[in-house]
């Protein structure tokens, strides 16, 4: 432990704690900009300067001594911050009031609190042209404050390397390694930069335009599910708590919006566990050689996996995500049920994630209806901008339930949202497949948590199941590789089943979650571990809730086999649920 003094407060933290992080201690939040709890301090901003025994240092990477007497304000540190500021202004473009950060940017904030109305600096901001390519994220490096973030977690925490660093001096920018289209770069779509930038230069690609003229127009049938972790973070564009499950005013607020019908995303988790699950049992009894089985859930490890680790296809589950499953019953099953004309039918998905906008259009399989399956992908903040856009009272709305039949869910189904959830729901299902048992203990609390690579092991019967549960794609490869050597030296698979989300936390930290910062809560806005928990919590809990907490037991998917699909895995279930991967292009990383 190390003892010091902070504004004449005495402090004492473990030693190795930043200067920053001490003064969090006793209630003083220094001001940051580059700097972010997921990546390691740059030092880039300067925003964060304190004095340290008379010597101006900065906060972020500058570790506690014994005996530190730190001034962390006094007049010339906040002149120094503010001609920072003025600096970082001077070479960014004035587009608040069209800029879709606007009320959310980190840089307006800071300038906010500064008192900084109007800078005392000429221009010197370089319009570059928008990168929309992948038509996922949009990368806008005119408004890029080269504070590294985005380029951190791609590189070290993603381990993809899509981005880098572009020149040097005032032209410096961050873009595709070369200048090249993200969608031409090893880019996955992931939204992990979008979620961590401080400002609008990496955001959603917005399609709520075109969800409003669907909307408004008469001759179609606009159909809506949300994605288990929305319910978890959409609260937090309305003054909720972190992590508050509001399922039934997320129901209300699609219905005042003029969505014809309000499904749900966890049915199609439901429906995924049964046709995984199969899978997996098929495998694990029959052909063992097939083994270990992928969960192919989310669609940015997909991404990953078909550019490389191609090896990997043979393993990979495949089926669809619980998305594209509701998009596909909802334009056959309930087209059918309802008399509807599929061509009418417009699927509109309320994601956490901005990978899913490229899924619903990955492959013909996407359109396996006979039309495209699901028709726009949006995010959890672009659902709050159509909200406060229509003047809907979020806070004060009734709770209301979703439509049937492909509505209703299980607690597993919930649990899809955080990581360890898809392995935890599958083997609730499996061991029934296996045994025709139900499990009795049904929670793994070996998977749950945000250790990057979780392992556990579960008895079906005598038969030892090895699991493997990954999160952040930068460490799928370690778990990959163990797998590899040990088909390269003839040992004994070390793992089964795995468990892939590429967003640290699973899809309740997905690159089109909320940015918003709640009273109270430490800089800066955007994701952090602790919200991570607490949008997992709100999770677990409706899962602990629930009536039904097995995928097996939801009865519309009972009703969805016995009326339509018949067997899982087989003739129409497999046509409408399952897809196939390819070998895509290798971009130099």
């Amino acid at each position: 432990m190390v003892k010091l003094k902070i504004d004449n407060y005495e402090v004492e933290v473990p030693a190795g704690t930043s200067i920053l992080e001490a003064a969090r201690t006793v209630q003083i939040d220094i001001p940051t900009l580059c700097k972010h709890p997921d990546v390691d301090p740059s030092a880039g901003c300067g925003i964060c300067i304190v004095k340290v025994n008379g010597r101006i240092l900065r906060s972020c990477c500058t570790p506690v001594a014994e005996g530190m007497e730190i001034i962390t304000s006094d007049p010339e540190i906040v002149n120094v911050r503010r001609t920072v500021l003025e600096l970082i202004l001077s070479n960014h473009p004035n587009e608040c009031l069209t800029c879709i950060r606007s009320g959310h940017c980190e840089l307006q904030d800071l300038s906010n609190t500064f008192g900084i109305s109007q800078s005392r600096l000429p221009s010197l901001n370089k319009k570059f042209e928008k990168d929309e390519s992948t038509k996922a994220i949009v990368l806008d490096p005119s408004k890029c404050i080269v504070c590294g973030r985005c380029v951190e977690v791609c590189q070290n925490q993603q381990n993809v390397w899509a981005l880098s660093y572009l020149n040097r001096g005032l032209a410096t920018r961050v873009t595709a390694a070369g200048g090249i289209p993200l969608a031409e770069s090893p880019c996955i779509k992931c939204g992990q930069c979008s979620a961590h930038c401080p400002t609008g230069a990496i955001v959603e690609y917005d399609e709520t335009q075109k969800v409003w003229a669907m909307l408004n127009d008469p001759e179609l049938v606009t159909v809506v599910q949300i994605a288990p972790a929305v319910r978890v973070a959409i609260g937090e564009e309305f003054g909720y708590d972190f992590g508050e499950n509001l399922t039934g005013k997320t129901y209300a607020a699609l219905r005042r919006l003029g969505f014809k019908k309000i499904f749900d995303t966890n049915f199609g988790a439901d429906l995924t566990i049964i046709e995984e699950a199969s899978e997996f049992v098929k495998r694990f009894t029959t052909a063992p050689e097939q083994l270990p089985l992928i969960t192919s859930c989310c669609p940015a490890w997909v991404d990953l996996m078909e550019k490389y680790h191609q090896d990997m296809i043979p393993h990979f589950s495949t089926c669809k995500s619980p998305q594209a499953m509701v998009g596909a019953m909802a334009k056959t099953y309930y087209a059918e049920k309802m008399g509807i004309d599929p061509a009418k039918i417009r699927v509109i998905s309320i994601m956490p994630c901005t990978a899913k906008k490229w899924e619903i259009v990955r492959s013909e399989d996407m359109k396996s209806s006979g039309y495209q399956d699901v028709d726009v992908s949006l995010t959890t903040r672009e659902l709050a901008r159509m909200i406060k856009q229509s003047g809907i009272n979020f806070r004060e709305l009734a709770e209301e339930e979703a439509d049937s039949p492909l509505g209703e869910y299980t607690g597993a189904g919930t649990i899809f949202g955080t990581t360890g959830g898809v392995m935890t729901a599958a083997l609730r299902t499996a061991y029934f497949y296996v045994t025709g048992e139900e499990l009795e203990n049904i929670e793994f609390k070996d998977i749950e948590g945000l250790e990057g690579i979780k392992e556990s092991e579960i008895d079906i019967k005598g038969n030892k199941v090895r699991i493997a549960v990954a999160h952040g794609t930068g460490n799928v490869e370690t778990v990959l590789q163990k797998l590899r050597d040990a088909k390269a030296n003839g040992e004994e698979l070390p793992y089964h089943f795995i468990e892939v989300m590429a967003c640290r936390g699973g899809c309740v930290a997905g690159g089109g979650q909320p940015r918003v910062m709640m009273p109270g809560q430490p800089k800066p806005r955007g994701i952090t571990d602790d919200i991570r928990r607490k949008r997992a919590q709100g999770l677990l809990n409706e899962d602990l809730q629930a009536k039904e907490r097995r995928s097996h037991h939801n009865q519309s998917i009972k009703t969805l086999y016995a009326e339509y699909l018949g067997t899982p895995g087989e003739g129409k279930a497999h046509k409408l649920l399952h897809t196939h991967y390819v070998a895509r292009p290798k971009y130099q990383r």
